[in-house]
Parts: C-alpha cells; structure tokens; sequence
C-alpha cells in the first residue's frame, strides 16, 4: 500500500510542478485594441439640403489620432441641447467642412456604400487639410436622406 502510494506520488509530483511551471510562464495575451485613437461625436447633428430638393440628417463622428486631444480637459461643455458647444477646438471649421462636402451631393449618393465612403473620404481630406485637427477616419452614426 505504502509501494503504491510513493508510486502515485512520483507520478504526480512532476506534473504538477510541470503545469503550474508553464502556467506561471506561459506568455500573457496581447491586447490589439481595434481603434487606437478616440472617438469624438460632433454634438449637435446635421440638417442639410442636397442638390436634388431632398434633405440629410446625419450625425458625425471623427476618430482622432492617438494623442489627438478633443479639448474635453482643458474646457467643459457648458451648455447642452441641439446648439451645443462641443470640446473640439477647431470644431466651427470642422462643421463647415461638412456642411459644404454633403450639401453638394445629391440624396442617391449618400445612401449608396460608395458614395457615403466618397464623401467620408472627401470631409477626411478637407479636415486635414484645412485644420490642426488629425483626424484617422470620418464616421456617420447615423444618417436619414428624404
């Protein structure tokens, strides 16, 4: 009896030494975060006419460079509602762009795939250009043409 039980012990021992040796050393998983800058929303949204007599309703979105500040620590957003200030310094010229890119679109564009990233990559391309802000990606949270 006591034969069988040092034999079940040297079995053992070394497994379990073994086991809780890799746990312990075994890589950590890695964290690939998808998006690596921040997601900042313009908060008032867009009421705009087309060129064909219809009109957009559309709620933008910028995704800033990492490092990319959105203003929201220096200043606080006083007031909220429909007219509300956001923290982006740059924002009344970020707007503006947005403003003269989907006014010049017709409503056909902006509800197909290709025209909406077109006109996405255009408001990317103005914005860099234009401002100090860096923008990665230009986004529409929510869009309605009628």
């Amino acid at each position: 009896m006591l034969k069988n039980k040092k034999l079940m012990l040297a079995v053992a021992l070394p497994i379990l030494i073994l086991g809780v040796g890799y746990t312990m050393t075994k890589p950590k998983p890695v964290n690939k975060d998808k998006i690596k800058g921040t997601i900042y929303v313009l908060p008032a949204p867009f009421l705009l006419n087309l060129t064909d007599g219809r009109y957009a309703k559309l709620t933008v979105g910028l995704e800033l460079a990492p490092g990319q500040s959105d203003g929201a620590s220096a200043t606080a957003a006083a007031s909220s509602g429909e007219n509300a200030a956001g923290t982006l310094p740059e924002e009344p010229l970020v707007r503006e762009i947005v403003t003269n890119t989907v006014t010049n679109q017709n409503g056909e564009t902006l509800v197909s795939d290709q025209g909406r990233s077109a006109v996405k990559h255009r408001i990317l391309q103005a914005i860099n250009q234009q401002t100090d802000v860096k923008v990665e990606a230009v986004l529409f949270p929510d869009l309605t043409v009628q």
